[in-house]
Formats: structure tokens, C-alpha cells, sequence
């Protein structure tokens, strides 16, 4: 399933009416009758023995085609047996276009125009439905449209909103003061970003995408597009299996060889998640390399790994490890994961560096990795890697890569992600609730599995592994980010349904990948 900003709605909407010829008011007819099924489904749910209904639903409708498929929708509700009235947000004379060929129709049918929200009483319905803002929207709504979405919000009834609740950025999920909180939305033709994105998901509820329509020969003229990572995503867009078979005459060999390098004295239960998320994932075999003090603390914590010591001068840290050390490690690995607990140390931007060019396998970047590499001054000098290479930042941690703040980060979530993987030519998986996956040639993918209750240290050392476990297994980088948080986001969900509660630890997730 795709994601579409604003933008390439707007040109999806323009190839059908300009290219192919279909009349603009079919589409306008198609998307009323589509809001107005799932009105009359929702309306269904309402009914209850001993629980009176109005049948009757208040419209809100704006001046511009969102208003329009509103209007359409009132007389379509009318045919399913539920009345409806609609209450516009500027005079009905100001209509324009398709939309007031629209208001003309329900006029002549004698559908009831409201004379305004000061004379409107609630109670009288059953629900509410947003068609005041559409996706061409900008900046925060005001005057009338303003005092619309408080009434409603403030009204305790359901609210079912047109293509997306009006306040809302379509592209970025940003929310304005007001937007409709709604809890049901019907997307018209496709997703749009702003829907899946927080705080937009919370604010669009339930959210139904129906056809209106638009061809599919649409969205070769819509590249780069922003799709849903989704079982059907998995096997179509990407080729992957998720049920991951083995070969019958398979051996350990078969399935790769990992390398973690992870954790200090302080934080080795990093590593110890990374290397048994790798293994839990799949692969054959897992090396876990860390300071050499602490593989006697460790011995048979992990039996299914290989524990290799790195000389550490007994602190417990990687100041002494060279990068040429690691590097021998790497040779006859099959991917090579580095950077959870692993500490900040004198020049280890440099120390980075000699990694990041000298690693003849693909490479996983997370945690004080990314950390290094934000600090690298010269980093815009380092050469592409020839291997896959994957970054798994946080917002914190991508705002420093990009020097930016997180809250501009969590405001264009996909938009930097984007520009830094096009840039630096990585793959970069920008972690939190619906995960970006964005890839060297625009290609970007949002995660929606996972839940809260992954909102525990620990949660993303593990992912790491699952991401390097999958290189090994031979998928590509956009394939082992798509798959590894999408595989992981489930696991983290089929954990929490087991334990029943709202909060895991990053092993309850690890046993269910």
C-alpha cells in the first residue's frame, strides 16, 4: 500500500481528469458514496438493544471539494436510510465548481442547510462528519472552519472525516490548533502520509482507504513514492518470504556468520541483546566481539554465540582496540554490526572511519557509532562503501547526524530521512513509533508494527541485530531494514499480547522474533 503527500495527490487527481478524461464530478461522486458506506457501517456499530438512535448526521462542509464529497455524501446517506444535514462553514453561495453543482443537487433533493453553528444542537445526531479542509490545505485553519472543529471536538459525538481530519499536514502528520480528533477516516484513492505519521495517526482513528476511481497507471507518475511496509509489501514490492523457510539440506554455513561489536563495563547487555536477536533471527552463527575483562563475566550467559575478547587493558572499554583488530574479525564474516554500548572515546570518529572504509562486508551503524559519525567533521569526505551499509538512528541520534533538532526531525520525519540516505548513500532506518526505512535512491518505506510497550532501553540494540542477521542471510539492505523492523515491530507485539500487559523488556521481544 502506498503513502502520498498532498502533492502527488494532487497530480494523481489531475492525471485521471487531465490524461484519461474522467470527469472530475465522478471522482467527487465516487468519494461521497465512499464516505457515506462507511457513515452508514459505523453507524451500524452504534446500534444496541435499549440504546436510542437519532439517525440523523451532521455534515460539516467547507467551501472546496472536500466540502463538495460531503455534500455528495448527505445524499447518498439519505438513500442508505440515514439522514443527514449539513451545516457549511461559509455562505453556500461561495461554493464554487463541482462543489456547488453539489450543493445545487442536495438543494433540489431537500437536504437541510443549517444556518449556522450557533443555532446547532448536537444532541440532535448521531455523529459528524469532517468535509471542511481537504489535503490541499495550509497552515492552520481559521475563522469559521476554526470554530467548526472545536464545536465538534467538543460535541462527545463520533466524528468520521473525509480523506483526513481537517487541521491535519497530509504530508508529515503534523497537527494544527484546532484538528478534528477523528475516530474514523476514509482515505480517498490511497493513504496519506500525514495519516500514518504521529501525532496525525492518533488524530485520523480507524482508517479506511477507499477507491474513487484514479487509475493505478497514476502512480508511475508519482516517483519516489512512500509505501506501508505490510506482509503484501514483503512479498510483492520487496520479493521477500516472511515465513523465511530453511532449505531442507541446510547447515549453519547456510545462514551466515555475524559479527557484533557492542558494550563496555557499563552497558555489555547490549550486546548481549544484539548478538541473541541476530541468532533469534536466523543466522547460522554469531560472533560477539567485547573488551576482553569482560568475557569471564559473560561465559554462558549466550552459549549459542562465539565470545571473542579484544584487548582492553583491563578497563573494560574500547580505548586500546584498534581498528585493525576489528577488522581481522570482519574477514570471513558475512555482516558486521557495531555500535551499541560501545562508549565515546578520544578520536573515535577517526578510529570510525578506518571501519567504515576498510569493512569488506556490509555494516550496522547504531547507537555511539552514529554517534562517532555525527562528530566526524570530515565526514561529507568519507568514500561510498561498496557494501550494504545501514543506519539505525533514533530522533535524538538523527538530529545530530543532520545537526538539526529532534523536534525538527519528528516534524519531517520522512523528508530527512530521505535527503541524508540520498546524500550519504546508506540506508537509513529512522527508529520510533512508524519506523522510516529510506533507501540511496529515494525509495522510503514506513514501518506500523509495534507498540508502546517497546519503549524500553534495550528494544533498539536488539533490532540491530535482526538487521545484521538478515545481511548475513543475503537479503539487500532495503531488505533487511524493511523486513528487520517490521519483523521486529511484531514481535514486540505478539510479546505483548502474550505477557498482557503494556510494557516489555527488550528479551520478552527477542523470544518472539
Amino acid at each position: 500500500m502506498y503513502a502520498l503527500t498532498s502533492d502527488q495527490m494532487k497530480r494523481a487527481d489531475r492525471f485521471a481528469i487531465d490524461r484519461i478524461g474522467i470527469p472530475a464530478v465522478c471522482l467527487m461522486e465516487n468519494a461521497g458514496k465512499a464516505l457515506a458506506e462507511e457513515v452508514k457501517t459505523f453507524a451500524d456499530g452504534l446500534e444496541a438493544p435499549g440504546r436510542k438512535l437519532n439517525r440523523r448526521w451532521l455534515i460539516l462542509a467547507g467551501k472546496g471539494n472536500n466540502g463538495g464529497d460531503g455534500l455528495v455524501a448527505a445524499r447518498h446517506l439519505r438513500s442508505l436510510g440515514l439522514d443527514a444535514e449539513v451545516l457549511f462553514a461559509c455562505p453556500p453561495e461561495e461554493l464554487a465548481g463541482d462543489a456547488a453543482l453539489e450543493r445545487d443537487i442536495a438543494a433540489r433533493l431537500g437536504i437541510a442547510f443549517l444556518p449556522g453553528a450557533d443555532n446547532v444542537r448536537f444532541g440532535r445526531y448521531d455523529g459528524i462528519v469532517d468535509a471542511l479542509l481537504g489535503t490541499g490545505a495550509a497552515g492552520a485553519p481559521r475563522d469559521a472552519v476554526a470554530e467548526l472543529i472545536r464545536a465538534a471536538n467538543d460535541s462527545g459525538l463520533p466524528i468520521i472525516a473525509a480523506d483526513l481530519p481537517s487541521g491535519l499536514n497530509a504530508d508529515t502528520g503534523a497537527v494544527h490548533e484546532p484538528c478534528i480528533r477523528a475516530d474514523v477516516t476514509v482515505a480517498f484513492a490511497w493513504q496519506k502520509q500525514g495519516l500514518v505519521l504521529h501525532p496525525g495517526a492518533e488524530y485520523a482513528g480507524r482508517v479506511f482507504v477507499r477507491p474513487i476511481g484514479i487509475p493505478e497507471e497514476a502512480l508511475a507518475e508519482l516517483a519516489p513514492l512512500a509505501r506501508l511496509i505490510s506482509p503484501e509489501t514483503l512479498s510483492g514490492a520487496l520479493g521477500i518470504d516472511a515465513a523465511r523457510p530453511r532449505r531442507e539440506d541446510s547447515h549453519k554455513g547456510t545462514y551466515g556468520h555475524v559479527l557484533v561489536a557492542a558494550g563496555t563495563q557499563r552497558m555489555s547487555g547490549a550486546g548481549l541483546l544484539s548478538t541473541r536477536a541476530a541468532l533469534r533471527t536466523g543466522c547460522g552463527l554469531a560472533t560477539w566481539a567485547l573488551p576482553a575483562s569482560l568475557t569471564r563475566h559473560l561465559l554462558g550467559r549466550l552459549p549459542e554465540a562465539m565470545l571473542v575478547g579484544v584487548p582492553d587493558a583491563g578497563d573494560g572499554d574500547w580505548t586500546h582496540v584498534s581498528a585493525e583488530t576489528l577488522l581481522r574479525l570482519t574477514e570471513d564474516k558475512d555482516a558486521f554490526a557495531m555500535g551499541p554500548g560501545l562508549g565515546r572515546y578520544a578520536d573515535d570518529s577517526q578510529w570510525l572511519r578506518a571501519i567504515w572504509e576498510g569493512a569488506q562486508c556490509p555494516l550496522v551503524l547504531d547507537a555511539d557509532a552514529l554517534g562517532m559519525l555525527a562528530d566526524a567533521a570530515d565526514f561529507d569526505e568519507w568514500p561510498e562503501r561498496q557494501f550494504p551499509t545501514i543506519l539505525t538512528p533514533h530522533p535524538g541520534e538523527m538530529g545530530r547526524l543532520v545537526k538539526r533538532p529532534t523536534s525538527e526531525v519528528q516534524a519531517d520525519r520522512i523528508g530527512i530521512a530521505r535527503d541524508y540516505a540520498a546524500k550519504h548513500r546508506v540506508t537509513l532506518v529512522l527508529k520510533g513509533s512508524r519506523t522510516v526505512v529510506a533507501a540511496p535512491d529515494g525509495e522510503v518505506y514506513l514501518n506500523t508494527t509495534g507498540n508502546p510497550g517497546m519503549s524500553t532501553g534495550g528494544t533498539g540494540d536488539a533490532l540491530t541485530g535482526v538487521i545484521a542477521s538478515l545481511l548475513a542471510q543475503g537479503l539487500s539492505s532495503l531488505q533487511a531494514a524493511c523486513f528487520g523492523v517490521w519483523r521486529h515491530g511484531r514481535a514486540g507485539d505478539l510479546a505483548r499480547a502474550a505477557r498482557g500487559g503494556q510494557t516489555l523488556l527488550a528479551g520478552d521481544l527477542i523470544e518472539y522474533l
